[in-house]
């Protein structure tokens, strides 16, 4: 019976989620409002987003650690307030500043603490299907924009801003707590168990310091791999609307790319999960890594909607499908102790590599005049993420490792 809790975990970690990431990255609904009713600049308070996303890289990393210690239950309450809190303090503010410090620094910080904790906990859960669990949980994050962003728009149509943020506040709090009160640690022998099927050497002695762990080399490769995967999909994904604009597109139709995106990665997580399970987690990525930096170069030769949608819908699945999969592959390596600590670690990297892709493809852009040398240099950089994680060792056992409990 302990073994099915699991599911559990995954379902209210998905909630979680969903909720926490959808309070965050529902901010550009608010924007238009927010400008018209104080006066700040568009640039002033995006800059909150912005922060909240370097904010979210640095707190993941001090989250995750603390996780390993404490738990994520105890870390998510945390958040769950802190969350509540920024977003309240963020409905208030008449100055600018403030806005910006409550949203970028304790909405940011607290969106942090949700993926390193509750996925750490979610792989401890499973031997049998991890991949499949991890990508399930990350599907609350994917459900986000089609749930909290519309609600927030009905909300801010209705009420104004400041009422949408604050009851978004509240609804969000009200919900996460609840929901962080089934999440709980899995029996040792279980989070113990070896992944089934797994196509990695797990390491002989894991690391159990912070510094150790940061310098041995799997973690070097793992946080390169996902720091350079962010960062060539993240220029493509900002840039490709106003490429198809370019390209002869309405604004409407053009924005409607991402949401083709958005739906393709629901079903990425699901496929590629089942499928990391079946084959072995390394050879997905390597896989959809490659199909990625493919799908990217491919958008140099599109110039027709129809063909957008159909890259969308393949980048879409690899976005979505892939990115869920790296901590199957950290947790097959470093064992359960750390999780937290590697994830939060290499959470850190990805959003750095984010950060790089819009001002290097507007640069690339403002140099050259058009959008075409962003997604060479995007591919180039995902292929270069898809040989780098060839490094990872490959299992050599014939036989898969028995699962450590009886079903």
């Amino acid at each position: 019976m302990e073994r099915h809790y699991g599911w559990v975990i995954v379902a209210a970690g998905a909630v979680i989620t969903c909720l926490a990431m959808g309070a965050m990255f529902a901010l550009p609904v608010y924007l238009q409002p927010i400008a018209e009713e104080t006066g700040w600049t568009r640039a002033g308070i995006s800059g909150a987003m912005t922060a909240g996303f370097i904010v979210m890289g640095v707190a993941g990393f001090l989250w995750g650690t603390l996780t390993d210690r404490i738990g994520a239950r105890p870390v998510i309450l945390a958040a769950a307030a802190m969350l509540g809190v920024g977003l309240f303090i963020a409905s208030r503010a008449n100055d600018l500043l403030v806005f910006q410090l409550a949203f970028g620094g304790l909405v940011g910080a607290s969106g942090g603490a949700f993926f390193a904790p509750l996925i750490a906990t979610t792989l401890g859960w499973f031997d049998k299907h991890r991949s499949l669990a991890v990508s399930l949980v990350s599907l609350g994050a994917g459900v986000a924009p089609m749930t909290m962003t519309p609600l927030a728009t009905v909300l801010i149509e209705s009420f104004g801003w400041r009422a949408a943020m604050m009851m978004t506040a509240f609804a969000a709090t009200v919900f996460i707590i609840p929901a962080a009160f089934l999440i709980r640690r899995a029996s040792e022998a279980l989070a113990e168990a070896p992944t089934l099927g797994s196509d990695v050497v797990p390491s002989a002695k894991p690391p159990t310091s912070i510094g150790t762990l940061l310098r041995t080399p799997q973690f070097i490769v793992l946080a390169a791999v996902f720091f350079l995967c962010c960062g060539a999909h993240s220029g493509p994904i900002f840039h490709t609307v106003s490429y198809a604009m370019l390209c002869g597109a309405s604004a409407l139709a053009a924005s409607s790319i991402y949401s083709v995106e958005g739906l393709a990665g629901l079903f990425g997580r699901v496929i590629f999960g089942l499928l990391a399970d079946r084959i072995g987690v390394k050879r997905v990525i390597i896989g959809g890594l490659l199909l990625q930096a493919a799908g990217i170069y491919a958008y140099i030769y599109v110039s027709e909607l129809t063909h957008f949608y159909l890259l969308a819908v393949v980048l879409g699945l690899v976005y979505g499908g892939v990115m869920p999969l790296y901590s199957v592959l950290a947790r097959d390596y470093f064992g359960p102790k750390v999780m937290g600590t590697v994830l939060g670690g290499i959470t850190m990297t990805s959003a750095i590599g984010m950060a790089f892709g819009p001002v290097g493809g507007g640069y690339l852009f403002d140099t050259f005049g058009d959008y075409h040398w962003l997604y060479i240099a995007s591919a180039a950089i995902g292929l270069a993420a898809a040989m780098l994680a060839l490094a990872f060792p490959p299992k050599t056992e014939n036989a898969a490792p028995k699962s450590a409990l009886p079903a």
